[in-house]
């Protein structure tokens, strides 16, 4: 009787709460609630790992429930909607990667935000100055960066094709956790207070996440019946409620007009998006980026996401090398290597594939990659930014002349967040969403209760007619989401991704290495300090790794900076998950241990 003797003191609190937003302090109401984080669960069932252990108990609802892994990864979307509501949400987009246990096939969704088709190619440029506006915290909070969002789509496309749930059913949980409220940790209070500036430039979003002006309180509860509302409308009229009819409206009104406060000095530049944007809106069903690494099978997402092909051709380049008899020095070594030789081939080669013609064969043929991989020298670092092959003629044979160098400026930023989902039937999810930056475009659609996005900052600044990623009408910014399924002997073996930016693609990577090549388990795979070296002079790098590896790795020539940025307080580098199958049905699902306040890993029926 606990169980009943909580629910019963959170309804109790729930009723003698406002019915408005924000956060209330409430100890018997926060007792009914999900916070205990485990980073690393065994057992049998079914498994999850998010950031946010209300996300991965709504997603072991669904699977206890009977639910397959699709629709228990559209629960844990929608309540990291609510619980991580500045990194993901129905205002932004995502990839979706599915293992379909019946067939033993991986199909994916591209649900990747678009340009409104009356965007111009100089966007990004202030009519005032004639120059690109500053940035952050200008160009990245404004309408003008929001995309016409894709995850509603996404859910709804990803239950069609591979759910038994229809998408009101998945919606439930969380819409029950915006309705009752969560509870507020530092992680989610810090993130509040590293946006406040944006947050405060708009009335909805100020009185939503700065109730008195203030971030919520760590250990208060947090509501947002605006956001359990909108669920409800989807739940009733599917997506037509979002991508058409009133909210569309709002949401088309709201990057027109932005609800600015009359104290912001924001230039909030306004955005181009229609309701026909909306409504023209598709998500994408794709074929997965393959390649071999150590005999297993690695499945990744295509463009317009570089994740599978930037993943896939590093492994292609470091698959001639025996990391695994090397040095712990030298295998950081080709890792840091092989990851800047194939960044300089994304800068130079990935786009939208509807606007580019993008060689994704070719960036993921191992003999490319063998190629490629001529250029790594075992002692010393290349000078960076290194130039990128030729993804036009190649066979695999040293030397091989490269082609010119791309003009890139990275502006990907770290949030974004990751789930890994399997059911008892063996079919698998791995799923990336995002809003962008932490705190998106810092707009909150009035009484709608989600932010929207501000995707279209990874779009290149500057307009380029060469440039891949330049600014196009209808056009899909490219992005860095990987997440990544991998099968040995057809069965799967691995699935993992990460949010952080261009950093996603290095931390998958190095994850794969620690475990296949490097003898961790998938906890310490996750666990361990990371580096990214993503073709820049210095290496940017955990503060744990540059302690550990520094010293060991200067001599070859890397240089390092500590990782850390303008937006958020943080020096971390991703926060991924991971499940790993074992014999017998046995999985293993790791979360991180410590990065944005721990991840939550959970099974059915954990291993006694």
């Amino acid at each position: 009787m606990p169980y009943v003797r909580r629910q019963l003191a959170a309804l109790t609190a729930a009723l003698a709460m406002s019915v408005a937003g924000g956060a209330v302090a409430s100890p018997a109401y926060a007792d009914a609630r999900e916070t205990e984080k485990t980073a690393t669960a065994t057992g049998y069932g079914g498994a999850v790992s998010t950031v946010d252990p209300e996300a991965s108990a709504a997603a072991m609802e669904v699977l206890r429930k009977g639910g397959n892994a699709a629709d228990a990864a559209v629960a844990a979307a929608a309540t990291l909607g609510v619980t991580e509501p500045y990194s993901a949400g129905i205002g932004g987009g995502g990839y979706f990667v599915f293992y379909d246990a019946k067939t033993g096939e991986v199909g994916t969704i591209d649900g990747r935000e678009t340009a409104p088709e009356a965007m111009p190619n100089d966007a990004f440029i202030d009519p005032a100055t004639g120059k690109p506006y500053p940035f952050t915290p200008e160009l990245v909070t404004s309408g003008v960066s929001v995309g016409v969002p894709g995850t509603p789509a996404t859910w709804e496309r990803a239950l069609e094709r591979w759910g038994t749930w229809g998408l009101g059913d998945a919606l439930q949980p969380a819409t029950d956790v915006a309705s009752r409220g969560f509870v507020v940790d530092e992680t989610f209070r810090q993130q509040t207070l590293d946006n406040k500036q944006r947050f405060a430039a708009f009335t909805s979003t100020s009185s939503l996440y700065l109730p008195d002006g203030d971030a919520p309180a760590v250990g208060s509860v947090f509501r947002n019946p605006d956001l359990a509302d909108t669920y409800r409308l989807l739940a009733t009229e599917g997506t037509r409620g979002f991508y058409g009819g009133p909210l569309a409206d709002e949401i088309v009104a709201t990057v027109k007009e932005p609800p600015k406060t009359a104290t912001t000095d924001l230039p909030v530049p306004v955005g181009h998006m229609t309701t026909d944007d909306l409504a023209a809106y598709e998500a994408l069903d794709q074929d997965p980026t393959h390649v071999e690494y150590r005999g297993l099978d690695v499945y990744g997402m295509a463009p317009s996401s570089s994740g599978g092909t930037t993943v896939g051709e590093s492994l292609n380049i470091l698959d001639p090398f025996n990391l695994s008899e090397m040095s712990k020095p030298d295998a950081l070594h080709y890792y840091l290597e092989a990851s800047a030789l194939s960044f300089a081939d994304r800068a130079k080669y990935v786009g939208d594939p509807a606007f580019v013609d993008v060689p994704t064969a070719e960036l993921t043929d191992p003999l490319f990659g063998k190629e490629r991989s001529c250029a790594i020298d075992p002692l010393h670092a290349a000078v960076k930014p290194v130039a990128p092959g030729d993804a036009s003629t190649y066979d695999g044979v040293c030397p091989a002349a490269p082609a010119a160098l791309a003009d890139e400026k990275d502006t990907e930023n770290i949030s974004t967040t990751n789930m890994t989902v399997a059911d008892k039937w063996g079919n698998v999810v791995e799923y990336t969403l995002t809003i962008e930056q932490t705190g998106g475009s810092g707009i909150v659609v009035p009484g709608r209760g989600f932010l929207l996005n501000n995707e279209l900052t990874d779009f290149s600044t500057v307009y380029s007619p060469t440039d891949p990623n330049r600014i196009e009408p209808g056009k899909r910014p490219r992005s860095s989401m990987s997440p990544t399924i991998i099968l040995k002997d057809g069965d799967p073996f691995l699935a993992l991704g990460s949010p952080g930016g261009s950093t996603i693609i290095t931390t998958v990577l190095q994850t794969i290495l620690n475990r296949v090549d490097l003898g961790m388990s998938i906890s310490e795979a996750i666990a361990a300090p990371r580096a990214s070296q993503r073709n820049t002079a210095k290496v940017t790098a955990e503060p744990e790794f540059i302690a550990a590896y520094g010293s060991q790795l200067t001599p070859y020539g890397h240089e390092f900076t500590p990782s850390g940025d303008a937006f958020t307080s943080a020096a971390e580098i991703g926060a991924a998950t991971a499940i790993e199958f074992k014999p017998g049905g046995r999985m293993v699902a790791a979360a991180e241990p410590v990065r944005r306040g721990g991840g939550s890993a959970m099974v059915l029926k954990p291993s006694r």
